[in-house]
């Protein structure tokens, strides 16, 4: 019994350790490299096309929120939505794409994940979380115009749920 305790201890902790891990950074701008390498890069142009390289898109349009309708409930990726969580729905970019949204009209700036999609309201382009609209600074208002900047392309995987009476 003591070795089933210390094996669920140890889990215990490592899940916990894992959790304490930095979030990754995402950079704006072009990336410091050296002569060598940037000459490198630019032979290698005919290569980067068979390596899946994905170039970064900016898009700008209206931004939405939902909240408290889908809170619960699964999102297109297939995890469950967080209605205060940093994430937001898109029509066409893959799922689990990292992008950063900016408030054209406050200049405020975030960080979040396309786990959905939407808005299926004419003459938007975002949708995003309650989470991530309160951080922008729109909630008041209801919509906002924003740009948007792809950071990392998603994979467009969608999470597997398991029955948890198997």
């Amino acid at each position: 019994m003591q070795m089933k305790n210390n094996t669920y201890l140890l889990i215990f902790l490592l899940v916990f350790l894992c959790g304490c891990a930095s979030a990754p950074r995402y950079t704006t701008g072009s990336t410091h490299l050296s002569t060598k390498s940037k000459a490198s890069n630019t032979s290698n142009n005919k290569t980067s096309k068979s390596n899946n390289v994905k170039h970064r898109k900016v898009m700008n349009g209206v931004s939405s929120f939902y909240a408290e309708d889908f809170h619960g409930k699964l999102t297109a990726n297939g995890e469950v939505y967080d209605m205060y969580g940093l994430t937001a729905a898109h029509k066409t970019l893959p799922l689990n794409t990292v992008c950063r949204v900016t408030n054209l009209a406050n200049n405020k700036s975030l960080i979040l994940r396309i786990n959905d999609r939407g808005p299926y309201v004419q003459g938007r382009i975002l949708d995003c979380s309650y989470g991530a609209a309160k951080k922008l600074d729109f909630i008041n208002q209801g919509t906002t115009n924003v740009k948007i900047e792809v950071m990392e392309w998603g994979d467009g995987e969608y999470m597997q749920h398991r029955d948890g009476n198997k």
